[in-house]
């Protein structure tokens, strides 16, 4: 599959996931627009006991090391850039337990985008020496992770 379109997002929901609903296919940045579409299902998690909403989000990265695995293989490139769904688990990571509100949803994407692009140490060392799905995911979680505690650290000096 070298061109990957919607149309062919539809038939195979491995990919469809995996490219986060459609998200992953824009043309420019689409770490960025799998993390945007993120948003949406973040606010639907929100209301949930801190229990529930990890679960979730473990669920999430397990099937993700399934999703990134399998679309990379029939891709058959390593971390495709229209692989999105670790940037949607990551950003969910960063908003675990994040106050209410516009404004910190947004802070967290700022944070969770600039931790999954810098790529900090041990998150880059991993990036490139771990490999297939747990390998397409696990930079992320420890982005979404190294994000939350900024957050939470923020929340904790303003509020």
């Amino acid at each position: 599959m070298k061109k990957t379109s919607f149309r062919q997002l539809l038939r195979d929901p491995v990919m469809l996931l995996a490219f986060g609903f459609g998200s992953g296919l824009a043309p420019r940045a689409p770490g960025t627009f799998g993390t945007l579409a993120a948003i949406p299902f973040w606010w639907l998690l929100a209301g949930l006991s801190p229990a529930w909403y990890l679960a979730l989000v473990t669920a999430a990265a397990l099937l993700g090391c399934y999703l990134c695995g399998a679309a990379s293989e029939k891709l058959g490139v390593h971390d495709h850039g229209g692989i999105v769904w670790d940037e949607m688990v990551g950003y969910w990571l960063t908003m675990f337990m994040a106050p209410a509100g516009w404004a910190w949803a947004l802070y967290g994407f700022a944070l969770f985008r600039l931790f999954d692009i810098v790529k900090p140490p041990p998150i880059r060392w991993i990036d490139r020496r771990v490999h297939g799905g747990v390998g397409i995911m696990l930079d992320d979680i420890l982005a979404g992770i190294f994000a939350a505690l900024l957050l939470q650290l923020t929340a904790l000096v303003i509020g």
